[in-house]
């Protein structure tokens, strides 16, 4: 059965396994996620739940918003997500999902939007080597030479340049849960995931062990 549920990210910490193993963890505050809509092959063609996760502000809310929230019956959401399941019966609107959908053992792939690192240079970006720092060079940290000359006489397409560095849509596969605390909303990764703390993530069965 495909699961899915959204996620706060709450930092990194160590645990130890029943061997004493020291084993890294992200530890993320699961859901409880709320379903604000069904959708239905009758009426969008495809079946999906969309899904709401952290209370909203009334005063933050547009009309729009406030009618869709109002006419499911629950709060107003910070986020919504859709997730798309091969059999959406088992789901009402109004139910919730919380972080017991999850096992310890589980393969997760979990995504999420990167740390945002600024506009940087060609060397932290790409790792390219810098020039001598010597007095005399007139070359230290610049991105390198541009083009062949004459021919064909323009930037090649695909050379690393100085841009905006981060901020990217990434999906980490195949992680592995190895703790879930059912009372409190909590999930522990093995590893890291995309993001800085307090960013929200999307958890789903990995596609590698879907069955």
């Amino acid at each position: 059965m495909k699961k899915a549920i959204m996620a706060k990210k709450i930092g990194m910490t160590q645990i130890f396994d029943e061997n004493a193993n020291l084993i890294p963890v992200t530890v993320l505050e699961a859901g409880p996620c709320t379903v604000v809509q069904k959708k239905t092959k009758e009426n969008d063609g495809y079946e999906a739940i969309q899904v709401g996760f952290i209370n909203k502000k009334e005063k933050a809310v547009i009309k729009p918003e406030a009618g869709h929230f109002e006419k499911a019956g629950v709060e107003p959401k910070k986020y919504l997500k859709e997730f798309r399941f091969d059999d959406c019966s088992a789901f009402e609107v109004g139910g919730e999902i919380k972080a017991e959908v999850f096992v310890k053992g589980d393969k997760v792939d979990v995504a999420g939007v990167t740390k945002g690192k600024g506009y940087t240079s060609s060397i932290k970006k790409y790792g390219y080597s810098r020039g001598p720092m010597a007095h005399g060079s007139k070359y230290h940290r610049h991105a390198g030479s541009m083009g062949a000359a004459t021919n064909p006489g323009r930037v090649m397409k695909g050379k690393g340049l100085p841009s905006r560095m981060g901020g990217d849509n990434v999906t980490i596969q195949n992680l592995e849960i190895v703790r879930v605390d059912a009372d409190k909303n909590l999930i522990l990764i093995k590893g890291c995931v995309p993001g800085p703390k307090g960013t929200v993530v999307t958890v789903k069965n990995s596609v590698k062990h879907s069955k």
